[in-house]
């Protein structure tokens, strides 16, 4: 049995990782959760994620480790927190968008990644462009005007069908890839007609289930 500690700061989010951990058949893996909707609110309030505030959130992702068998970031504003956390960390701390990232760029071509919180953006495109030097994608990020506000008000559907519409306008364009660039936003790819958006939960789950296994197989074996 593997344990995997998410930090998210939406309480949204628990549900959608419970979600993809059923999506993938994770059975023997227990997902345990903490919200620090605060560390979001500061970073919006501070006009993004200021190196303070990622050291507030490197900090929970330390303490979270502790018993778990990998830490998943759920927060892609908070992104680069995670890699403040490992250097301090023994097992692996991983941002849920980085697979996600991964898996856009991976086929090259046209990447648009949208977003929905402005705080977001920067991490966002720093991430994909970082992930595009493997493969020559030329990376887009896209924000979805509005959204953010329908989030925070609690109108899920409204938000979802807001980021739905901007992935069916880029689908429109012919682009190779489009990503959700937020976990919150995962659930917008059920309601597009003609795009077929990638989101983060499930294969940035999957990553962090595969780097526990990893470090399980790696670690020396008790006699």
């Amino acid at each position: 049995m593997l344990c995997i500690s998410c930090l998210h700061t939406a309480d949204t989010n628990v549900q959608i990782f419970e979600a993809a951990r059923r999506q993938l058949r994770l059975d023997d893996v227990v997902l345990r959760h903490r919200v620090r909707a605060d560390l979001l609110a500061a970073a919006e309030t501070a006009g993004g994620p200021t190196q303070p505030i990622l050291e507030r959130a490197a900090a929970e992702l330390r303490a979270l480790a502790v018993g778990a068998d990998a830490v998943l970031l759920t927060c892609s504003t908070l992104g680069p927190a995670a890699a403040v956390a490992q250097a301090r960390t023994p097992v692996p701390v991983l941002r849920v968008d980085l697979a996600l990232a991964e898996e856009a760029v991976r086929n090259g071509g046209i990447v648009i990644a949208l977003c929905a919180a402005g705080t977001t953006i920067a991490p966002t495109r720093a991430l994909f462009e970082q992930a595009a030097l493997a493969t020559g994608a030329e990376v887009e990020v896209r924000l979805v005007p509005g959204a953010w506000e329908r989030f925070k008000a609690g109108d899920q559907q409204f938000y979802l069908s807001m980021i739905a519409e901007a992935a069916e306008i880029a689908a429109g364009e012919g682009l190779a890839s489009i990503a959700l660039a937020q976990a919150s936003m995962a659930g917008a790819a059920a309601l597009c007609r003609e795009a077929r958006p990638l989101t983060s939960p499930a294969v940035g789950l999957a990553a962090a289930v595969a780097a526990a296994q990893a470090l399980a197989e790696n670690s020396p074996k008790r006699s």
